[in-house]
């Protein structure tokens, strides 16, 4: 009997574990189908509280106990208020012959983390809901997710995931310590699935057309490595498998693990006469054993594929192992680009970590090339989170139509650049003109309740009482230690109500806990899926957005619209938020929606735009204004190890809040003694500077730059870097080592930063004028009255 099918497994493709204790989220807004075995017991845990859930429960009378002690209403399956999966409907229509054991659990008053355990007295279906409508972009209600975790009565290993789609092709079970070969026809898509976690498995595969004709070329790792620029492929842009006339093979459509070995033969007879285990089973003699009756030559050592395998280069330039990445029901989806003879193994090896001491099966798959599997890769909030697919923005849809090159940013397909124009030509359409940029990958936060001031009071060092309802502010979050854990800013909507929208979805977790820790009635809800954003950004910004935006009386219209505030209004009658925010150095705004109506408004806002040269722009030109504009990014400028004032965002930290937040003692021993600041560098020469580089005075590194890009509107190379404080000062002459460090040296100077518009009069500008030079349209500064500074921006994590 199957153990799980669930919405996402026909919608995205991730399996969840089968069989066995495991974890299974719940989306908001959504349901999933849950087989369950007589003596499983199953817990529903509301993991940002308020959320309601309904469970139906398709067995004989009491097969499900512990739903008779609920008091609420009891439900009634419901399509409208979320969403089920056309197969899990077929499945639900089959059992429906006698009605479901239904019950409503929880409310809107749920705290985060309540939960209800239920008991399976029977074999049945189990349907969890987590119900919820579209949000609003100045509502909050939010529908969240719900963890349910399934405790089998009997612990179970060795059982599969169900398939990601019904047209199976090949079901192939690799036992432990051996191998087998397999025929895979061209555009047929191969699953290889670690079944119970920890272990490696090694594929190769071969051109089958030149097979037949009696030459032999299969996957080359060296090749492969050269052509797409990594160690290992991807989904993706560079997602192709190349044999040695860099011909591709296969292609990476899907990867929960992303971590694997392309430099390593499969093991060998002699690695293991070399550690003393002479005649110890391995996957080159398994290879050589199965790939005989296709007329391939044996080996002694196979260069393949290790899937799985986590192999590094260490400080010592040696390539070490360790445990693979790999959980149970972790895989790799391919689609073959030819005919091919396939050859795949369970890693024999147990005498090192390499499979977690004790090798176990791989389960291959094969599907039909009608398959509608899409490209992505899985990210974990938490080590031991469910893996959730790289996922398209609301705006995708028109952003494919005007690029292929995306890259997967924080679990987003985000554009890099455009086909019409390129990084350069976007970056200039920024300064000149206005562009248009698709940064959904933001997390948003819901943070309600009667002590939702007091918990983001408590949480930053900003001043949030002073915030007035409509006004934004720009701050870091801290730890202890006063070492950032984000960025971002917080948006008031209401006296008791506050939207955070930063680039690490960890913060509200963070958020979550210290509520709880200071026992404070204030949720904490992800919103995320249901407020995606694009930032419309240069000196036309404004002309172009207040073509569209419509605002009722009571809220402020685009030309009244202040630096860090936001409005609410409609753009082709579609509800959005608009702010006066963006990580560009420009002015700008940026325009929030429910990904429904994603479509509908990039095509208003890209009408209005076309006259003034509105131009889509990616991360690469991205990249270069903030830069310029000495804008902050999460992992390059700033990390747990750097405060805000390491970080060049000291204004952050005003010295007069009575309050006490999380991290102040840290900050003020930090602001009172420190150690290192951020820079700006003014570099010679045009040879390229990155994150990382060494900066040295004489043969001592007293530094390192965090970001660096030749400025086009300045004409020259520029930095940010983190000094010691003892060589931070401005005009300083520093030099940068590339090589090894001392080897070649580049010359540069230390300058106040931002590099560009330092006074911010560009994103303050209120009345337009044209700048001489320029012959575009800029605006005059004037500075808007704020209650707390609002300077700087969000790390927009891209």
């Amino acid at each position: 009997m199957t153990r799980i099918w669930t919405s996402d497994t026909a919608q995205s493709g991730i399996p969840v574990p089968a069989l066995r204790p495991t974890s299974a989220i719940v989306r908001g807004g959504e349901a999933r189908l849950f087989a369950l075995r007589s003596g499983d017991r199953v817990t529903l845990r509301n993991l940002e509280g308020a959320q309601p859930v309904e469970v139906h429960g398709f067995g004989p009378p009491g097969s499900l106990k512990g739903l008779l002690a609920t008091a609420l209403p009891k439900p009634v399956i419901s399509a409208s208020s979320y969403r089920i999966p056309t197969a899990v409907a077929q499945i639900l229509k089959a059992e429906r012959q006698a009605p479901p054991i239904s019950a409503a659990l929880f409310d809107a008053g749920t705290p985060a983390g309540a939960a209800v355990t239920l008991e399976a007295r029977a074999d049945l279906l189990c349907l969890v809901a987590a119900p919820g409508q579209p949000m609003a972009p100045d509502g909050q209600d939010t529908p969240t997710d719900i963890l349910v975790d399934i405790l089998p009565l009997v612990e179970r290993t060795g059982e599969i995931p169900p398939p990601l789609a019904p047209q199976v092709v090949t079901d192939l079970r690799i036992t432990a310590a051996t191998a087998s070969a397999f025929r895979v026809k061209a555009g047929h898509y191969i699953q290889i699935i670690d079944v119970d976690g920890r272990q490696c498995s090694d594929f190769l595969a071969f051109d089958a057309g030149d097979l037949a004709e009696g030459a032999e070329f299969g996957i080359d790792p060296t090749t492969t490595r050269t052509l797409m620029g990594s160690s290992f492929s991807g989904p993706g842009l560079h997602s192709k498998y190349f044999d040695a006339r860099m011909r591709p093979l296969v292609e990476v459509v899907q990867d929960t693990v992303g971590r694997h070995d392309t430099f390593l033969l499969a093991c060998t007879a002699k690695y293991y006469e070399d550690m003393g285990y002479p005649g110890h089973s391995n996957c080159t003699e398994n290879f050589n054993r199965v790939l005989a009756p296709y007329g391939i030559a044996e080996r002694r050592g196979w260069p393949a594929i290790n899937f799985f395998y986590n192999t590094f280069v260490d400080a010592h330039d040696r390539i070490s192992m360790d445990e693979p990445w790999s959980r149970p029901g972790d895989y790799v989806l391919l689609r073959a680009l030819t005919d091919l003879v396939c050859a795949t193994s369970s890693c024999a090896d147990d005498i090192d970590p390499a499979n977690g001491w004790m090798p176990t099966d791989i389960h291959v798959r094969v599907y039909d090339a009608d398959c509608p599997f899409e490209k992505g890769s899985a990210h974990r909030m938490t080590p031991d989170a469910e893996p959730r697919m790289s996922r398209e923005t609301g705006f995708h849809l028109r952003t494919s139509a005007l690029t292929r090159k995306f890259e997967d940013y924080r679990g987003f397909w985000l554009a890099s650049c455009y086909n019409d124009a390129g990084p350069i030509a976007e970056y200039w359409a920024c300064r000149e003109r206005a562009v248009v940029i698709d940064l959904s990958a933001l997390r948003k936060f819901e943070i309600t309740g009667p002590d939702a001031e007091d918990l983001l009071q408590l949480a930053v060092p900003r001043n949030v009482k002073k915030l007035a309802v409509g006004q934004i502010v720009y701050t870091p979050l801290t730890y202890e230690t006063g070492g950032m854990i984000d960025d971002g800013t917080i948006f008031r909507l209401g006296p008791h109500n506050f939207r955070f929208v930063c680039g690490d979805e960890f913060s509200g977790v963070w958020l979550r806990e210290l509520a709880d820790k200071h026992g404070l009635k204030a949720f904490v809800r992800n919103s995320s899926d249901q407020l995606h954003n694009i930032a419309v950004q240069g000196p036309r910004a404004r002309d172009i957005l207040a073509q569209v935006t419509v605002t009722p009386p009571h809220q402020a219209t685009l030309a009244e619209l202040k630096w860090f505030r936001f409005t609410i209004g409609r753009i082709a009658d579609r509800p959005v938020l608009v702010s006066r925010t963006g990580y560009t150095g420009e002015l700008g705004y940026e325009v929030w929606c429910h990904p429904q109506d994603a479509v509908i408004i990039w095509d208003a806002v890209m009408d209005a735009g076309a006259p003034q040269g509105l131009t889509p722009m990616g991360l690469a030109a991205l990249d270069m204004v903030r830069i310029e504009a000495g804008l902050v990014f999460a992992g390059y400028d700033f990390s747990d190890q750097t405060d805000p004032f390491e970080a060049g965002i000291g204004f952050t930290i005003p010295k007069d809040k009575a309050d006490a937040y999380v991290g102040d003692a840290a900050i003020a021993r930090r602001r009172d003694h420190p150690h290192r600041h951020m820079v700006g560098l003014d570099i010679a020469g045009n040879e390229p500077i990155g994150h990382g580089d060494c900066v040295h005075v004489g043969r001592a590194q007293v530094g390192v730059v965090t970001s660096a890009v030749k400025s086009p509107i300045l004409g020259r190379s520029i930095a940010l870097a983190r000094l010691d404080v003892a060589f931070a000062e401005i005009g300083t002459k520093v030099e940068i080592g590339k090589l090894d460090g001392h080897q070649k040296r580049i010359p540069a100077t230390i300058v106040p930063f931002p590099h560009f518009d330092p006074q911010k009069t560009r994103v303050r500008t209120e009345a337009p004028i044209v700048m001489p030079g320029l012959g575009v349209a800029r605006e005059e500064s004037t500075a808007s009255t704020v209650v707390d500074d609002p300077r700087g921006s969000v790390n927009r994590g891209v």
